[in-house]
């Protein structure tokens, strides 16, 4: 076999489909760095007026913002981090979770691909339809609770391709 996709896949094993959250789970993120971004701006501001007679410089205005833009990037990062490393992947034996949470944070869920009994999806609210993201429900043969998948971009896509794909392997 060539070489592999992730750590633990097996030598036999061939990957079909990678698939990661909706970025609109960057959202926090994204609102909070926007909100530093503006920390230096507003403190040039309020130095203007509170020493109108000697008010900051253009220079001291674009240091705090690089200051600024410095923190809004540290903010957003943890954010992008745990989604860039958070995927689904589908190979031709098993379904695989890896969600990430922070920097040293990993959690695999691992379902073998003949367990798959019902591959559901829900797109639920403005905010979803609009984006085009929902919650898949993946439920097994053991009858325990429902594995679900939130915030999936295109769910009827990724419910459709698991479907084929655990029908393919039980039949």
């Amino acid at each position: 076999m060539a070489d592999k996709y992730f750590a633990d896949q097996f030598d036999d094993e061939e990957v079909l489909l990678v698939f990661r959250k909706h970025p609109v789970v960057m959202r926090k993120g994204l609102i909070f760095s926007s909100l530093a971004l503006l920390v230096g701006p507003v403190y040039t501001l309020a130095l203007t007026f509170l020493h109108a007679s000697n008010p900051p410089t253009v220079s001291f205005f674009f240091v705090s913002f690089v200051i600024s833009l410095v923190i809004s990037i540290m903010v957003f990062f943890p954010s992008w981090l745990s989604w860039y490393f958070s995927v689904f992947i589908v190979t031709d034996q098993r379904l695989i979770q890896i969600t990430q949470k922070g920097f040293f944070s990993r959690e695999v869920n691992d379902l073998t691909l003949n367990n798959i009994q019902n591959v559901n999806y829900k797109v639920e609210g403005f905010q979803a339809a609009l984006f085009g993201f929902g919650t898949v429900t993946i439920e097994t043969l053991s009858g325990g609770k429902p594995i679900k998948l939130r915030y999936i971009h295109g769910p009827a896509e990724f419910a459709q391709s698991v479907s084929q794909v655990s029908r393919v392997t039980q039949g």
